[in-house]
């Protein structure tokens, strides 16, 4: 299943016109004014990280438990799993579409598909269809930002992806779609100081929440520095240089997953898992050569949610079928990215 996504992935990237990753911000291109036109202010602060155009990286967990999940849909008796680990394949494309000093568009895809190996120890229809499938994000998102004079700009963000826990392609179904946006506006007080504020729709807690948003990007000296998308993420950045980078924070990512599990009888008895995940984290940006870059990051996968949701005539009525209190591994990834100039 994941192959046949990757390959859609890369197939469709060649055909779309631009792109941003919801989950990075906004590193565009410099521009500037010529004389005695009216200025805007730029979308970066300086020493700040570069934007990724193309990144394709590998995430692995350790091993952590699965408690509390029951035999079956309508069994109270409940098992805990032991997940040896949980590897993941993520890429992401942002291409520009529009890139002036009155605005920048950009567009993108992204994919993330997490495989659990989960040593079964009983026959359990959830864990098993979990342990012989992908769990899959694959997506389009884009992103505006829109300097208005010198010192105010707009960030507007939208993403709609596909999320579920699919044994084939035809699995697939507009109930695993997830739909996710964000507005900012905000001031840029100096080339080293822009901070915004607005309110986001998101499922990265794993279920749908309406949140208010700071956006803030500081460089405090030519070492020092922050970045933040609160709640989303946030970072303390050193520059040992502008191409070696050390940063100390968090992401709060996920999203809702639909999954048709089989054995569970019905069909209107499909279930969705909310899935949310808070990782604190220390992450290394270091140029490899040109415009190529290296990304390496460890930290703990901490369990924000892991709610599992039985499906009945459609979302509004679901309810909780389980709740299963995750333990907390380490993780790493590793990426390698074409940046922005």
């Amino acid at each position: 299943m994941q192959k046949i996504l990757l390959v859609a992935f890369v197939f469709c990237s060649y055909y779309a016109k631009a792109q941003v990753d919801t989950t990075e911000v906004f590193d565009y291109n410099q521009f500037g004014d010529a004389e005695g036109a009216k200025r805007y202010c730029t979308q970066k602060v300086l020493n700040q990280t570069p934007q990724k155009i193309v990144s394709l990286g590998f995430e692995y967990q350790g091993k952590f438990t699965m408690p509390d999940v029951p035999l079956g849909m309508n069994l109270p008796a409940m098992q805990s799993f032991n997940v040896r680990n949980v590897s993941a394949l993520r890429a992401q494309l942002n291409i520009p579409v529009i890139s002036t000093n009155k605005i920048i568009w950009q567009m993108g895809l992204n994919y993330w598909g997490s495989k659990f190996n989960i040593d079964e120890s009983n026959n359990n229809s959830f864990t098993r269809s979990l342990n012989e499938n992908y769990m899959t994000t694959a997506g389009i998102n884009t992103t505006i930002f829109k300097p208005l004079n010198e010192k105010n700009f707009l960030i507007l963000q939208a993403s709609g992806d596909v999320n579920g826990v699919f044994e084939k392609l035809s699995d697939v179904s507009g109930k695993a779609f997830t739909f996710s946006w964000t507005a900012i506006y905000g001031w840029k007080t100096s080339e080293k100081n822009m901070i915004g504020t607005g309110l986001a729709r998101t499922y990265r807690a794993g279920q749908l929440i309406h949140v208010p948003v700071l956006f803030w990007n500081k460089t405090f000296n030519d070492k020092w520095g922050m970045e933040l998308l609160i709640p989303a993420r946030g970072h303390v950045r050193y520059n040992f240089s502008t191409s070696n980078m050390l940063q100390f924070g968090f992401e709060l990512e996920g999203n809702q997953f639909w999954m048709n599990s089989p054995g569970f009888g019905a069909s209107d008895q499909a279930l969705y898992i909310q899935r949310g995940e808070l990782k604190p984290r220390i992450m290394w940006d270091k140029k490899i050569s040109g415009f190529i870059w290296l990304n390496a990051q460890v930290g703990m996968r901490s369990n924000y949610r892991f709610d599992v949701m039985k499906e009945y005539n459609g979302r509004k009525d679901s309810q909780r079928y389980f709740t299963s209190n995750l333990s907390n591994p380490l993780y790493f990834n590793i990426s390698i990215n074409l940046v922005s100039p």
